[in-house]
């Protein structure tokens, strides 16, 4: 076994020990794993999609049992039999995946299994007091604790997790992918709550596709490839490049040009579109052949906008329009902007993205029946063929397309809602978050596939809290402040700070 030698220069004692941890489901996902973590030390794990990352903090945090191997916490046995045996122990966890109650508020989510009472009877005003001390602390302090959670963004969401899970104590802390939906002014908030959990002597495991975050924060690094430790070494002997070839096991593949494009014509028209605060005035075109990023910050109303144009949420006012007709396409539901030609790719791909139980070939042909179908019958040959085309061009890693869903890891997942919308074929792509969750090696997968729909003339809009990202792949930037618009720039005369700017310019002294 690979065992990890102590932190260089750490005078902090060992906290939590793994030695051997082993893990099967249809294939072995880990393979004696050792791990060390340190008080008061940020330990990244890293790895390709599938790499067994995740897998390995669901069996510290009490979520999965593993197969073999043994645990020690603070120099004592740590076996726990479950989430809250863990919890009790002081081991927290944030998931790559939402794990919020959607139909209660944002105080009652916070506080959950932890509800102030008295003579049995809950102290709403105390709690949402505390609630609101800990938004406050993440950054959130406009968030009302009343409101449902199901009435925030994704991103928004995330950083109400992590408030809740701040505020509990805890020794060890496992942040799983806790950036993915977040804007640059949230991770510095966060980075800014580790830093002070890390004086506190807490031990911190990171996981994260994000290098310039873990060369950020991390002491120590643990690459894992297929299940196994390939090395575990301190952040600073490690590079960019040695990383990426430990987790793909070949050399790094360069950053692919993603070439300039000619714009063709107008393929989506969006006028006026209005819902509630979120989406206040919006309007703008795409057209075929370019690659346009929506940027802003979180809750700034960019979800919302993809949202209102296929009909998941229905817009108080404006109108969407196809190509150069003058007259507007009635969506009233996503089936509606399927059938015109739009697609989309959402931010949750657990809650709105998959049929979690159902296997890969499903879902890769969900969009496209009537491709393998005969007379309202699946031609299982056809669709076999199908599913295994699209998820071949998007390079998913798993036990097969007969796999289920829920079984993949998160990068995975995304993959095979993209390789759903890749077989439709349709004119206007809408991917909202497509990196979501996928290593870095796989996300220029995503970027040479959306050069390559915009090179076959479809219009790509794309949605990232990932700034420099949308700057790399993107030929024109859209920028949303508080619900509107709020600045456009195209290749070539943007500048960071230029977008940044207008992202908060809708907040500044706002009043409503």
């Amino acid at each position: 076994m690979n065992t990890p030698a102590p932190a260089p220069g750490s005078d902090q004692p060992t906290l939590l020990s793994l030695r051997g941890i082993c893990k099967s489901y249809a294939a072995p996902v880990l393979t004696d794993v050792d791990f060390d973590l340190h008080s008061g030390q940020v330990h990244a794990l890293v790895g390709a999609n599938g790499a067994g990352k995740s897998t390995l903090s669901r069996i510290v945090s009490g979520l999965t049992p593993g197969d073999g191997g043994a645990m020690t916490l603070g120099g004592q046995p740590y076996a726990p039999g479950g989430k809250a045996e863990a919890e009790a122990a002081g081991v927290q966890m944030v998931m790559q995946e939402l794990n919020l109650v959607p139909t209660l508020t944002v105080a009652e989510n916070i506080h959950m299994g932890h509800l102030p009472s008295r003579f049995g009877w809950v102290r709403r005003s105390v709690m949402n007091a505390q609630a609101r001390e800990a938004l406050t602390a993440a950054g959130l302090g406009d968030v009302d604790p009343s409101a449902p959670v199901s009435t925030l963004g994704v991103g928004q969401q995330q950083m109400v997790e992590i408030a809740a899970t701040l505020r509990r104590s805890c020794r060890v802390l496992i942040l799983d992918e806790p950036t993915a939906a977040l804007t640059d002014p949230q991770i510095d908030l966060l980075f800014e709550q580790i830093a002070m959990l890390k004086q506190r002597g807490v031990g911190i495991i990171y996981i994260s596709h994000r290098m310039d975050e873990i060369f950020r924060i991390a002491d120590r690094i643990t690459i894992l490839r297929d299940g196994r430790v390939i090395t575990a070494q301190p952040t600073g002997e490690l590079t960019m490049d040695v990383i990426i070839r430990h987790m793909a096991g070949r050399d790094p593949v360069e950053a692919t040009d993603m070439g300039e494009r000619t714009p063709g014509a107008v393929k989506l028209r969006v006028e006026h579109l209005s819902r509630g605060k979120a989406v206040r005035d919006v309007s703008f075109e795409l057209r075929g052949g370019e690659i346009v990023g929506l940027a802003g910050l979180v809750g700034s109303g960019r979800t919302e906008t993809l949202r209102a144009i296929i009909g998941a949420d229905r817009p108080d006012a404006g109108c969407v329009y196809r190509n150069d007709s003058s007259t507007p396409v009635k969506i009233r539901q996503p089936r509606d902007a399927v059938r015109a030609g739009i697609a989309m790719i959402p931010e949750d791909r657990k809650q709105d993205g998959l049929l979690l139980s159902q296997p890969v070939r499903a879902n890769t042909t969900l969009a496209t029946m009537g491709a393998v179908s005969t007379a309202g019958w699946i031609c299982s040959g056809d669709e076999r063929r199908a599913a295994s085309r699209f998820n071949d061009i998007v390079e998913l890693r798993g036990a097969g397309i007969e796999q289920n869903a829920d079984e993949l890891s998160g990068g995975n997942q995304q993959k095979v809602v993209i390789a759903r919308w890749l077989m439709r074929d349709s004119e206007v792509m809408l991917f909202d978050e497509p990196t979501r969750g996928i290593d870095v090696a796989a996300k220029w997968t995503v970027y040479r596939e959306l050069a390559d729909l915009a090179g076959r003339g479809k219009a790509v809009l794309v949605v990232s809290s990932d700034l420099r990202e949308l700057m790399a792949i993107c030929d024109r930037m859209l920028v949303m402040s508080a619900g509107r618009i709020a600045g456009e720039f195209t290749r070539g005369q943007w500048t960071y700070d230029d977008i940044m700017a207008a992202a908060f310019s809708n907040y500044l002294n706002r009043k409503s």
